[in-house]
């Protein structure tokens, strides 16, 4: 057993009673229902608390990709976007917003996103009145919560909101916390544009608006103050700020981007300036490289901006595969390197950190394996070897663009990252960029990259990783009840084969309402989930059980 307290594993019997834990120790007697996990580990479900199903967790009550992956808790509404509180006539933009910044289809949303709400509070009770197969738990959004106070008004960033609506927005977001929601969350970044090109609404949220919600926190007292920004000058001061007024945890997302690969470490140590002052204050990281997934059925690939591949955009996928499988002379004009700019093709230019995604993904691959190295091995284009790749399997050959955390080509600051006491896993993603990112797996890969498989670089101990995974994040939102085997806390409990633990290979499905697009993963070594007691996950696949609720509010320690 390893409990999630980074204690070293032991060897215990976990007894479980309505739901909770009821005792943990040696030869605790017979029971109702016994499991023998003997070689196995048993840990606490996992807790991700950096997901996007603010749409899918309406339709979906499984969560598919995270429930296969021990995820027994999921929290949303991170990154500023979500989809209340929201007006009649609102939801065409709130949908453009999520479909721009987090890559989740318009058409899928309008289908299926009922929007039979208007407040958060009215949100967070359609969500509890659908049993699913994990908990779930909501934050307020910055975006929508500007959009619904401002109207049209609130994505211009030319205009700025009088008092009267800066208190309004305070007004909501205390009722949003005291209502149940976890936090409240803002987006500060030029990489979020909505669909239609715009700049995520609170971008240029001035001071005044962001101390104005903090007022409202405080006067909740609850939530953390959740961001996504880039931390240009004076940007961490105006957030810290607001998170001081509040009395609330500060908690920023945190990646290594190419263009400035040391700024990371310089949000950090303001990170430890805070905790330092007596303040709560985190940052949210990845495990592995937020990795960009390319195929011909994806968002982006290295042909994706290339004038021949226009051609063939309105064909079914199959009949793409055939056009391109016996026609020589279109292959030819596709593989000739034209493109007409723009961030697809950048994507296409990027052979040096560009890889093949085999059967067992590689999540910190060497450079002499890219598709340049490749190609100059064997004396061909970039573009043919990666056209290669893309068709084999019938084409649905994948490849792999480690696009932030891998400036370095390998994952030396990640572990610098997970290691510091600062820190919290929080970077996956769950139900976001469907086309091109399947990051909802890493509680997974956490395991198998950083406690058995590593070659280029150390390894960590399961006990911190799982702990990390577990009360680490759990503790970050204060859901004390979850994320530790202990007596009182709720029964949340994966048994993984640890030894058999794998990730498969990401694949392209269409499963989405209006028969839309997705990339998932599966894992095999999951040889039970369960949710307050309930058996969700047997060998892998689902029960059918759905003992998973919403989540209002944080939770006491029993």
């Amino acid at each position: 057993m390893i409990d999630g307290s980074g204690a070293a594993r032991r060897v215990a019997d976990v007894a479980v009673q309505d739901g909770r834990i009821a005792a943990v120790g040696p030869k605790l007697g017979a029971a109702k229902r016994e499991i023998d996990a003997a070689g196995l580990i048993v840990a606490p479900g996992f807790v991700d608390i950096h997901t996007h199903y603010d749409g899918q967790a309406t339709w979906d009550p499984f969560l598919t990709p995270s429930s296969w992956h021990g995820v027994t808790t999921t929290v949303f509404g991170n990154c500023g976007v979500g989809f209340a509180p929201v007006r009649s006539g609102q939801s065409p933009y709130l949908i453009n917003l999520m479909e721009g910044v987090e890559d989740i289809p318009g058409t899928v949303l309008a289908e299926g996103v009922k929007f039979d709400w208007e407040s958060f509070p009215q949100y967070l009770d359609a969500l509890a009145a659908m049993p699913r197969a994990v908990d779930v738990a909501a934050q307020l959004p910055h975006g929508a919560l500007r959009f619904y106070v401002m109207g049209d008004r609130g994505a211009d960033h030319g205009e700025v909101p009088n008092e009267r609506e800066i208190e309004a927005m305070a007004r909501l977001t205390e009722e949003a916390l005291r209502a149940g929601a976890l936090g409240f969350t803002t987006s500060r970044t030029t990489k979020h544009r909505a669909k239609d090109g715009r700049y995520t609404p609170s971008l240029s949220a001035r001071e005044a608006e962001l101390l104005g919600i903090a007022q409202g926190m405080k006067r909740a007292g609850s939530g953390v103050l959740q961001v996504n920004s880039d931390f240009g000058p004076g940007e961490f001061e105006a957030l810290e700020a607001a998170a001081k007024l509040a009395g609330r945890p500060l908690s920023c997302l945190l990646v290594q981007v190419d263009a400035k690969p040391t700024l990371w470490r310089e949000t950090l140590d303001q990170i430890h300036g805070v905790r330092r002052a007596g303040r709560a204050a985190n940052a949210q990281v990845g495990s592995r490289p937020i990795g960009v997934i390319m195929g011909l059925e994806t968002t982006v690939h290295p042909f994706a901006a290339h004038p021949v591949w226009r051609e063939l955009r309105d064909l079914s996928p199959a009949d793409r595969y055939a056009r391109l499988a016996t026609d020589t002379a279109l292959r030819e004009r596709l593989l000739a390197p034209r493109t007409d700019g723009g961030p697809a093709a950048f994507m296409g230019e990027s052979f040096d950190k560009m890889f093949p995604l085999g059967d067992r993904p590689d999540y910190e691959p060497d450079a002499r394996n890219s598709i340049a190295a490749i190609a100059e091995r064997t004396g061909r284009t970039p573009q043919a070897v990666a056209f290669e790749e893309l068709m084999a399997r019938g084409g649905k050959g994948l490849l792999m663009l480690p696009f932030e955390n891998y400036a370095y080509g390998n994952l030396d600051v990640v572990h610098e990252m997970i290691t510091d006491p600062a820190t919290v896993l929080g970077v996956a993603d769950g139900g976001a960029h469907v086309g091109v990112i399947c990051d909802a797996s890493s509680p997974t890969s956490l395991l198998t990259l950083w406690g058995r498989d590593r070659t280029r670089g150390p390894k960590l101990p399961l006990e911190f990783l799982i702990a990390k995974q577990t009360r680490g994040t759990a503790e970050a939102y204060g859901l004390l009840d979850r994320g530790l085997l202990a007596p009182g806390c709720k029964a949340d409990i994966n048994v993984i084969d640890f030894e058999a633990l794998r990730l498969g290979r990401p694949e392209v499905v269409y499963d989405l309402p209006a028969g839309g697009r997705r990339l998932i993963q599966r894992a095999s070594g999951y040889r039970h989930t369960f949710v307050s007691g309930v058996e969700t996950v047997r060998d892998d696949e689902l029960t059918g059980e759905r003992p998973g609720r919403l989540v209002r509010g944080p939770q006491k320690a029993s």
